[in-house]
């Protein structure tokens, strides 16, 4: 089922998500549908906070959806390693038609629970990387707009908040 991604000002996004507890066929109903609406949406990453459900999991997959070993799905994720600086253009499924460079790591390395509840890491670099860095942050209630600073933070948020007095948001 695809559900609604909820947008950058909805208080959930902003709230740190709670851990799973444990691996119910509730929880592997909401991993297919969030697997699902990333895929509808043509996205490579999507949080569970986004779609308004405040636990601690995510789905990337680069290719999304042409490389079906390119999902990665990761349950109460946790950071192994982060090395290195890249600075690159980013958006996000809850921040739809804006875009912004954000520092991020150019490693990263997670450890988490798969759908069946075996323990893995996963390692990425570059593209990879980014996206394993942008779905922690919104499972710790951070989204790239919240890494801004300065004028293209504002130039953001002024035009979000505009949109939204116009229910155009």
């Amino acid at each position: 089922m695809i559900r609604p991604i909820l947008k950058y000002g909805d208080q959930l996004l902003h709230e740190p998500a709670q851990p799973v507890g444990e691996l119910t066929s509730d929880i592997d109903r909401l991993i297919g549908d969030m697997i699902e609406t990333m895929y509808a949406a043509s996205g490579v990453g999507l949080a569970a906070p986004q779609v308004g459900i405040p636990l601690r999991i995510f789905v990337i997959d680069l290719s999304v959806g042409s490389d079906p070993s390119g999902l990665t799905i990761m349950v109460n994720p946790v950071f192994v390693e982060r090395d290195g600086v890249q600075l690159e253009e980013e958006g996000c499924l809850s921040v739809p038609g804006f875009n912004a460079t954000v520092v991020r790591p150019v490693r990263a390395v997670v450890r988490g629970l798969d759908r069946s509840g075996t323990e893995h890491d996963r390692e990425g670099t570059g593209l990879l990387a980014r996206a394993l860095q942008h779905e922690m942050d919104h499972l710790d209630g951070t989204l790239f707009v919240d890494r801004l600073r300065g004028i293209k933070r504002d130039l953001i948020v002024r035009r979000i908040r505009k949109l939204a007095r116009a229910r155009k948001w």
